[in-house]
């Protein structure tokens, strides 16, 4: 049985954001641009990180810290984002275990649709 993706959708990875990883797809919402960056923490893929974040905003480098397990995603919200639009925020909990201890990320997180393609911002 394959495992679902960790975005937190039923997909296998490789139909879900993996495709979006490999460069098949861009993310068609803010939400699913959301998701697969959590999921791009998730499996170590820094490179997807920083091409899905704003050029005005976007860190020169991006270290990932082996040591953090990603464990699981709730999205608690969201405005705008659609198909239709460009722009919209995600408000969601990233949990996550570092060195023993159950933590999480708690953010609404902004994003712009540019030439097609979703991209974070930064966090409200």
């Amino acid at each position: 049985m394959t495992k679902p993706c960790p975005c937190g959708l039923p997909e296998p990875y490789s139909a879900c954001c993996g495709r979006f990883h490999r460069g098949d797809q861009h993310a068609p919402t803010a939400e699913r641009l959301m998701r697969s960056r959590y999921c791009a923490f998730a499996v170590g893929e820094a490179g997807y990180l920083l091409d899905t974040w704003h050029p005005d905003t976007r860190p020169k480098r991006l270290r990932l810290d082996p040591a953090q397990e990603w464990t699981r995603l709730e999205i608690l919200g969201s405005t705008g984002g659609s198909l239709l639009q460009n722009d919209g925020t995600v408000e969601f909990r990233a949990h996550y275990r570092y060195q023993g201890h159950d933590e999480a990320q708690h953010e609404n997180s902004r994003f712009v649709r540019e030439d097609g393609r979703w991209y974070y911002v930064d966090a409200l």
